[in-house]
């Protein structure tokens, strides 16, 4: 039965502290990584019904640095579910509590791998986009897939027909 981006939503929010943050008082990366990890993890978890593993991170993008103090929003969300895969999305704002200022701070993909009992790949539900930005994720999620198995010596990059027709000509 196909699931809906909607139905894998985690927003979590956590609070920078002194132990979180760099010699600069900007909240360490690996911190954020950890805490993004935690939330893709819940996303993909929510739409396979299953535990699930950290298979991949990319494209994970600083953009701006959050302060100690500040809170942390990571929102997370099934974009495509593949044969035992799911492409998580995430994207991070932090928060200026004191002069109520959000603003944008992190974007990435993380992919899992739903288990079984046995701890062997489980086939995760199927995705079904609703909005525009579910549509544009979704497809998107196969070239990025492809980036990733090439990337990993799993795909050949002959093989990856979706990226080869944004270079070709129609």
């Amino acid at each position: 039965m196909a699931k809906k981006p909607a139905d894998s939503l985690v927003i979590m929010t956590e609070l920078v502290l002194p132990n979180d943050t760099n010699v600069f008082g900007n909240l360490m990366g690996g911190r954020l990584m950890y805490w993004m990890d935690i939330a893709a993890a819940l996303a993909a978890q929510k739409h396979s019904n299953a535990p699930v593993v950290t298979a991949s991170v990319d494209n994970l993008s600083f953009m701006n640095s959050i302060k100690l103090g500040n809170a942390v929003h990571i929102e997370a969300r099934v974009t495509r579910a593949f044969n035992t895969s799911m492409e998580v999305y995430l994207n991070v704002w932090g928060e200026d509590l004191v002069a109520q200022n959000k603003y944008q701070s992190n974007t990435a993909y993380y992919t899992f791998v739903a288990l079984d009992e046995a701890g062997k790949p489980k086939a995760a539900a199927d995705l079904k986009p609703e909005t525009e930005e579910d549509m544009e994720l979704f497809n998107g999620a196969l070239r990025r897939r492809q980036v990733r198995l090439i990337l990993g010596g799993k795909m050949k990059p002959g093989d990856a027909k979706e990226l080869k027709a944004l270079f070709e000509k129609g």
